[in-house]
């Protein structure tokens, strides 16, 4: 029952509609009897400070997704090393009054990639986002060189002046054994598809996009032999290590958030 003493979590971003975090999270609250609600709220850029500061002092905090993980990095009064070395926030929360936050996003992916069984070796990281600089975050973790592509040749050289200066070293596309799709293409019909064509020595394909019957990209990717997934893994993997910081002590009923999504994605 939702009361005066329930306390609200939520997720910012543009777009926010097809997240599927208010699914899962809510299913998760509800297995572990939590007095809490999650919902979405989708927001402009200017908005994410205020509300990521209401929600903390109610007693709440949440996610933030596309497009505005760097604004909530600047919004933090505290963010753990991870948002420090990327400056992207995807998780917060309240501690003494103060609003704090963390990027389990690199939790979320290195766990995707593990059920991939992802090779060592370069990446190639679509996107020069906030998803993008999770993955260089876990690039590093993994001791992995990064290519980046990108639409935008000044957003492309940027990102990898970037990705220089964490200590990540270069890669060249051609040379990449993995793949990482960051960019939203897939979240709508028609969109076009990321890369068309993998590189020669891509073995694994993750797209951070999900969407019923998986996306497009991830066909096709596995249409062209590579271990292929789409978001849902990752999604449930932040969204797990994220409840165990609003809740500490508390351990996120994983089988219970991942059968959530598995049941809204057939």
């Amino acid at each position: 029952m939702i009361d005066g003493s329930t306390r609200v979590f939520a997720i910012l971003g543009d777009p926010v509609a097809h997240s599927l975090s208010p699914t899962m999270q809510n299913a998760a609250f509800r297995v572990l009897g939590l007095p809490a609600v999650y919902v979405a709220l989708r927001c402009r850029p200017e908005d994410v400070p205020g509300l990521m500061q209401a929600l903390v002092r109610a007693g709440g905090g949440g996610n933030v997704t596309v497009p505005h993980k760097e604004a909530a990095a600047c919004a933090l009064a505290r963010g753990d090393g991870t948002v420090e070395q990327l400056g992207a926030c995807n998780t917060f929360w309240g501690d003494g009054g103060t609003c704090v936050g963390a990027n389990t996003d690199v939790t979320g992916l290195l766990a995707a990639l593990d059920e991939l069984e992802a090779p060592a070796g370069p990446w190639l990281v679509l996107g020069t986002g906030g998803g993008a600089r999770a993955s260089v975050g876990a690039a590093a973790v993994r001791g992995a060189s990064v290519a980046v592509a990108s639409r935008s040749a000044d957003r492309r050289r940027r990102f990898e002046e970037w990705i220089a200066e964490r200590g990540v070293g270069p890669a060249r596309a051609e040379d990449c054994v993995v793949v990482l799709n960051t960019t939203p293409l897939g979240l709508n019909a028609g969109d076009p598809l990321p890369l068309a064509a993998p590189p020669p020595c891509a073995a694994v394909a993750l797209d951070l996009v999900y969407r019923a019957g998986g996306t497009p990209w991830v066909g096709a990717m596995r249409a062209a032999g590579l271990r292929a997934a789409d978001g849902r893994g990752m999604l449930v993997a932040q969204g797990a290590a994220a409840l165990e910081r609003w809740f500490p002590g508390v351990r996120a009923p994983v089988e219970v958030m991942r059968a959530a999504v598995n049941g809204r994605l057939r």
